[in-house]
């Protein structure tokens, strides 16, 4: 069975504010090295999905600089590969993409031409790791149409945020509510597809045309009775980083606090794979304290670090404090400065004897600051 991926990471979060100023959500850095979109791209590539379309718009430099020519995803290929789907003008159409259905619709000739029989579809803002055999095997044993990732979303979650779906005991969906105020359950939908490729652009040909471009909205919801839309109930950890500031932090810290966490996400099933930089290892001088963190390479340690994760190149200097925060890569944390509670974008500069601390939620600095 071959089966060809679509990533969809055109969108722009404003609840990520100062993140997402220069970058889309699917490029937002995470755990000390990686991107967001690593995650589902991994996914795919471990899953044997060697076809993969990222459809991209919001400020796409960063993202496409990160992905490069698919060579370290095994995407650098004559068959199959990586492929960069972006709006165009064209001589029928000059469209932004108005809506995930639409994005994919502006896109069918990839999927006309290709030989693949199904699809699979995800969002590259999504964290998670799983193998998406089970998935497949589900989908064909139901004999279903279209069968979404779905999960039981506990209190850590608000719920009002996310689509809910209301299933049969077998597993049918009959009702899919998105983002109301009093969801009729707390199975979530996780924003990823499986679809045959001929019945996905009938759909689309049946929808877009007529000025409805949300695929989960305008093609998956109306079809319900129509269709056997199935759910897959997903077990392992899961979030969205575009869901805000204090999602992204929570999950980093997540990540840093529990070792079961880090083995589900970086040691079960397969790689997570990410661009290589050319970084010496993470070196501590005689003065370095530090506990519960990450570290990435290329940091240079001298003061003390505390339940924070430091990305690629950070330099923390003699008589600093970094505690419970996020700092990204070649920032600068000069002699006696506290840092507690932020979260400091790339390339940022805080000044000796300086404070920044962030109170009820973090305190977010955004590129080239300097305080």
């Amino acid at each position: 069975m071959k089966v060809l991926g679509l990533i969809l990471a055109g969108g722009k979060s404003d609840a990520l504010g100062k993140l997402v100023y220069k970058r889309a959500s699917a490029a937002v850095p995470v755990f000390g090295k990686y991107r967001a979109i690593d995650f589902t791209l991994s996914n795919m590539v471990n899953s044997g999905i060697y076809k993969v379309g990222v459809l991209t718009q919001y400020n796409p430099r960063s993202l496409m600089d990160h992905l490069g020519s698919g060579k370290e995803w095994d995407l650098d290929r004559k068959h199959g590969g990586l492929y960069i789907l972006q709006p165009y003008i064209g001589m029928t159409g000059e469209y932004w993409y108005r809506g995930t259905a639409d994005a994919i619709f502006q896109n069918t000739t990839m999927l006309r031409r290709g030989d693949e029989d199904y699809v699979l579809i995800g969002s590259g803002d999504h964290i998670y790791k799983m193998l998406y055999d089970d998935l497949f095997r589900y989908h064909f044993a139901k004999s279903a149409d279209i069968t979404l990732l779905v999960k039981e979303l506990d209190d850590t979650y608000d719920i009002t945020q996310y689509g809910t779906v209301v299933t049969e005991p077998d597993g049918r969906i009959i009702e899919i509510k998105e983002k109301v105020q009093n969801p009729p359950t707390r199975k979530a939908f996780l924003g990823v597809y499986f679809i045959n490729k001929y019945l996905l652009l009938e759909l689309l040909y049946d929808t877009v045309p007529a000025g409805k471009y949300d695929l989960l909205l305008d093609v998956v919801i109306p079809n319900l009775s129509k269709l056997r839309v199935y759910a897959y109930e997903f077990k392992g950890y899961w979030r969205n980083v575009k869901k805000g500031i204090n999602e992204y932090y929570k999950m980093n810290m997540e990540v840093l606090n529990s070792q079961a966490l880090r083995e589900e996400l970086f040691v079960k099933y397969g790689k997570v794979y990410t661009k290589l930089k050319d970084y010496p290892p993470a070196k501590y001088t005689n003065t370095a304290k530090v506990s519960n963190s990450i570290i990435a390479d290329g940091c240079i340690i001298s003061g003390n670090v505390k339940n924070s994760v430091l990305f690629r190149g950070v330099v923390v200097k003699a008589g600093a404090r970094v505690e419970n925060s996020i700092v990204m890569q070649d920032t600068v944390i000069e002699e006696g400065a506290i840092v507690r509670n932020a979260i400091i974008d790339k390339n940022c500069v805080i000044r000796a004897e300086q404070m920044l601390v962030g109170d009820f939620e973090p305190v977010v600095l955004e590129k080239w600051m300097v305080v």
